[in-house]
């Protein structure tokens, strides 16, 4: 192969990745405009997948030629559709999406940390003090309780109040090992 060849192939292929670039940029905003603001919010596991899929088939689409533009936007239709159809089972099943989505875990309540808790997540005291300073806290007394949410998100609570925002957390924790280290 020579050096220009590397660099510069023609235009063929340059005017195939935007006459196919081009419409599938639009069917895919389309199909998330359709599937709801759940396909662009905080990633879940299944989201995530669903996410790197739709990327790598748009990528693939682009440079490859042996790929149609129909069987890239088929390729979105399947995937954004799957994504649909779980999130509705996950709604409509509680027990569903309890096997789809990772459980929020309690990691910090009432100035105790959770060991097993945060072993089981694999998550650091120091990641827990990065994420009350992230929340503009000057120090751990200010915090009542840190949740490590479904998406993978930290969410740090200053005060607990009725603790309903807590609800079924604070039961699943009490088995947990107390202590100040991690």
């Amino acid at each position: 192969m020579s050096d220009v060849a590397f660099f510069f192939e023609g235009w063929e292929p340059i005017v195939r990745i935007v006459v196919v670039g081009v419409p599938m940029y639009v069917a895919l905003t389309v199909f998330l405009r359709l599937s709801g603001s759940r396909a662009l919010a905080n990633l879940h596991v299944f989201d995530f997948i669903v996410t790197v899929a739709i990327g790598s088939a748009f990528g693939r689409a682009l440079t490859a030629t042996d790929v149609t533009l129909a069987e890239a936007v088929a390729a979105f239709l399947l995937l954004i559709s799957l994504q649909y159809v779980v999130t509705v089972i996950q709604a409509r099943s509680p027990r569903f999406g309890r096997v789809i989505t990772n459980q929020p875990a309690l990691l910090y309540y009432q100035e105790c940390f959770l060991q097993r808790q945060m072993r089981a997540n694999h998550v650091t005291r120091d990641e827990l003090l990065t994420a009350v300073r992230e929340h503009q806290m000057g120090s751990i007394d200010d915090v009542d309780a840190i949740v490590l949410e479904s998406t993978g998100e930290v969410s740090v609570v200053r005060s607990l109040g009725d603790e309903s925002a807590l609800e079924g957390l604070v039961q699943n924790a009490s088995g947990a090992s107390r202590g100040d280290g991690g």
